[in-house]
Formats: structure tokens, C-alpha cells, sequence
């Protein structure tokens, strides 16, 4: 039920009482950690950058190695070495869109009518988070699109990461990554923003590296202000976050000869509901 260009959705608009009701009010430019790009009532889709660049007067570029970061080093913190890392892992965060990527992904259990519900409710219709629901769904492979937003200096504003189902067109993810400190962790993070309806989703994700050079980010935090998962609402003069404590994400790259696979696993109430496994391929030059 559509009810205005304002509000949108019902569903949309019940979820985003539900983030004002339970949630917090937050001052954005005080905590600029839960700040991120906010979409329309009417949906994402794989245009909403090219949108965003031309309503904020910036310009998209796709340079051919850029990465979702410049420098893996930014992350450095007293939890996190990344002279620890595979050069081959650096390599992806660092030059991601020279990659390819193939996807598999597993629902668990009973956690798979929630994903037909999801995507029947809200992922297809607002194009934005499809996570495949079969083998067929990803059969024809995934597209991916890193863009930079920059503005008249040619500083970067935005780093995005565009991931499209070939077969439908479907948008699975439309995120911007950058890395920002929060409260309550010492160290620097992984700061992921899926735009939503009148607000977005942050994911905040701390760096965590293993003896054999494989590099895990996670999203687990016990309170408002560290790593986790955060829905926000943001309206012209007011801004509302909810800490979602139950839901947490593991993302695992490491290096499997002359490729870099990565396991992301998806939990709540500690139980895992999904499972997504990416093969990454560096393209060869020429």
C-alpha cells in the first residue's frame, strides 16, 4: 500500500516507526559514524550514485583498480596489524574493482521462507539487498561495479560498490565503504551504508587477522556505539538509529592459490541464517 511520496510504502514507513520507537535520536553531524547517503521512498536501484553524484554536484568515476580502500594501513590499530595480511587479500580490498566475483549462497534451514518473504516484501521492489535465493539466481554470475564519487577538486566523497544479478538485473548490493572510528571500539573500522527507504542501514565492522594471512571484518558489539548493525531514519531536521545487537555479519577473505575467496556468514540470536561465498578473480591485464 502506497501511502505518499513522503512516508512510501507501508511496509517501509511500519519498519521505520519501529526505528523511531525503539531506537535513539542521534545528531549526525555529532556522530558522524551513523552518517551515510539516504534514499528515496520509491526505491535504490543501480542508478541511485549516478543520482546522488548530480544532486550533490559530483562527478562518478570508475578508475579500472581502485578499491573499497585506497590504503589497507587506514585500518591499522592496536587490534589490527595489516602487515599481518596476504598480499594477495590486500591486493582485493585495494584494487577490488580489477576483480571479478562468482556467488553462492546458502539460506539455512527454516531462515528460508523469511528469505522469499524478504524478497517478495521489500528487496525487489526497493532493488536493493536481493542476496540470491537459489543456485539458478546467480547461474549467469554477478556484475561488479566499484564507483568514485568526486567532487570539483577531485577529492573522493564516496567510495560505492555496485553487485548485480546478470540474469534478472537485480541489484544485490548498492553500499558505500569507507573506514570511520566509533565510541565504543579502540581501533578504526569498516563502515558499510546500504541506502534505504528515508534512511539506510550502517554496518560497522572491526579487522581481525588470522596467522595464515586471512582477514576476517566483523560486525559484533554488545551496545549503541561499537561495531555492529545500525538502522537509521533520517528526516530534513531529525535523525533516529537503532542498534540491531542480534544480528551480526562475518565477512572472511583469504587467498586460495591465484584466487581470493571470501566466506560471509550472517547471524541472529547466534544462529546463522545465511551463508554467502565469493570466488574473486584479478582479471588479467590486456
Amino acid at each position: 500500500m502506497w501511502l505518499g511520496e513522503r512516508r512510501g510504502e507501508l511496509s517501509d514507513w511500519v519498519t521505520q516507526c519501529w526505528v523511531r520507537a525503539t531506537g535513539r535520536r542521534v545528531d549526525l553531524a555529532a556522530a558522524p559514524w551513523l552518517a551515510g547517503p539516504v534514499g528515496a521512498p520509491r526505491g535504490i536501484g543501480s542508478a541511485f550514485f549516478d543520482e546522488l553524484a548530480a544532486a550533490r554536484g559530483l562527478r562518478v568515476t570508475r578508475p579500472a583498480t581502485c578499491g573499497l580502500v585506497a590504503d589497507l594501513a587506514v585500518l591499522a590499530g592496536p587490534d589490527f596489524d595489516p602487515a599481518r595480511v596476504d598480499p594477495r587479500v590486500r591486493d582485493f580490498y585495494e584494487h577490488t574493482a580489477a576483480y571479478d566475483l562468482d556467488a553462492w549462497a546458502e539460506w539455512c534451514g527454516a531462515f528460508r521462507p523469511f528469505g522469499w518473504a524478504l524478497a517478495r516484501l521489500f528487496s525487489r521492489r526497493l532493488q536493493q539487498l536481493n542476496v540470491p535465493l537459489s543456485a539458478l539466481d546467480t547461474s549467469r554470475g554477478l556484475t561488479s561495479d566499484v564507483l568514485q564519487l568526486t567532487d570539483a577538486t577531485g577529492a573522493v566523497r564516496h567510495t560505492a560498490w555496485l553487485r548485480e544479478l546478470r540474469g534478472s538485473g537485480d541489484v544485490v548490493y548498492a553500499a558505500t565503504y569507507s573506514v570511520c572510528r566509533v565510541p565504543g571500539y579502540a581501533g578504526a573500522c569498516v563502515k558499510v551504508v546500504f541506502p534505504l527507504p528515508n534512511g539506510n542501514a550502517v554496518v560497522l565492522m572491526r579487522p581481525t587477522p588470522s596467522a595464515d594471512g586471512s582477514l576476517s571484518i566483523v560486525s559484533s558489539g554488545a551496545r549503541f556505539g561499537e561495531p555492529g548493525f545500525y538502522f537509521t531514519v533520517v528526516s530534513p531536521t531529525r535523525a533516529w538509529a537503532r542498534y540491531v545487537r542480534t544480528m551480526r555479519e562475518t565477512i572472511h577473505v583469504y587467498a586460495d592459490g591465484e584466487h581470493v575467496r571470501a566466506d560471509h556468514t550472517l547471524t541472529i540470536w547466534r544462529t546463522t541464517f545465511l551463508r554467502l561465498h565469493y570466488r574473486l578473480r584479478r582479471r588479467v591485464a590486456g
